[in-house]
């Protein structure tokens, strides 16, 4: 197992400064880091596009995205439709320096799809479900049932004392995201328990994930206002679904996020893997979703 890459005051190689060293500050000048050092890592997500798992190059859009991590700077991956045991062989492959990796067996693969890779150490993780979801009117049982393995991966880094929320509510197959859509009582559950999750966690907590809510959504507003969490993108970050994959008439949107909590700054932001790469039989797209990256800045 490669020995992963430590944060904080160390004399080890950090991501960042370490305490003691010179740093430039924001005016150009330079001074001394202060003993209590404010940790800066890079975190990352993207939904895989783990479905259909036959015909859609699987194996080479996954060869692709590991390499790409492996040779990026980002600290900690939350993947997300990494739904059976080979989706997650085929990404760890080619992600040796991700020394620990988080998800929660179930019978096909990780339980809701849910993977989080990271160079940083590890200190516990633990899943939990959403539970079952409410009746809808205009949703068959059948079309409800993808909602029952839905949940959250909470990882708790152990340095620094952070923890990664990686989730992945139900999809939301009409676009529309208004109260009278009868995928909204769905969403609304979905969220309300993803928010009592991350306010029972103790620690600072970043949430991300693909989210299936758009921005502008009033349910994503509420699950905003009800946790305290900020954009990391700041509103600015464009249509994360790829509009090559809906249907005609159907307009993209942004629904994947890094949520950042008071005392994590997000310093930076930016995409991953949003232009097409060499992939057996021709260039395409790892995903159908883009991925997102922060740098952020845990204040002590």
């Amino acid at each position: 197992m490669a020995t992963a890459r430590l944060h904080g005051c160390t004399g080890a190689r950090v991501h960042g400064c370490t305490a003691g060293f010179p740093y430039r500050t924001c005016d150009g000048k330079f001074g001394r880091m202060p003993k209590q050092l404010a940790a800066r890592m890079s975190i990352a997500s993207l939904n895989t596009r783990g479905v259909p798992i036959r015909g859609s190059r699987l194996a080479g859009r996954y060869a692709a995205i590991g390499s790409a991590f492996e040779a990026g700077p980002v600290e900690v991956a939350c993947f997300q439709e990494v739904l059976t045991y080979g989706h997650l062989r085929l990404l760890a492959r080619r992600m040796p320096s991700f020394g620990h990796v988080s998800y929660r067996r179930s019978v096909a693969g990780p339980a809701g799809g849910l993977v989080t890779f990271s160079r940083l150490p590890v200190a516990g993780s633990v899943y939990r479900g959403f539970g079952s979801p409410p009746r809808t009117p205009g949703i068959s049982w059948l079309g409800r049932l993808p909602a029952r393995f839905k949940g959250a991966l909470v990882t708790r880094l152990a340095r620094p004392g952070l923890c990664i929320v990686n989730t992945h509510p139900v999809a939301n197959k009409d676009g529309d995201w208004s109260r009278a859509n009868r995928f909204y009582p769905l969403h609304q559950a979905q969220l309300t328990a993803l928010a009592r999750i991350v306010r029972g966690i103790r620690v600072p907590a970043v949430v991300c994930g693909d989210f299936n809510v758009d921005r502008g959504s009033s349910l994503f507003a509420d699950f905003l206002a009800g946790t305290g969490l900020a954009d990391a993108f700041e509103g600015s970050c464009p249509a994360t679904f790829r509009a090559e994959y809906l249907q005609a008439g159907m307009v993209a949107h942004c629904i994947d996020f890094i949520l950042t909590p008071a005392g994590v700054k997000a310093q930076g932001s930016g995409l991953l893997l949003a232009d097409p790469v060499e992939l057996p039989g021709g260039p395409g797209y790892v995903s159908d979703h883009i991925g997102l990256q922060a740098d952020l800045l845990v204040v002590p």
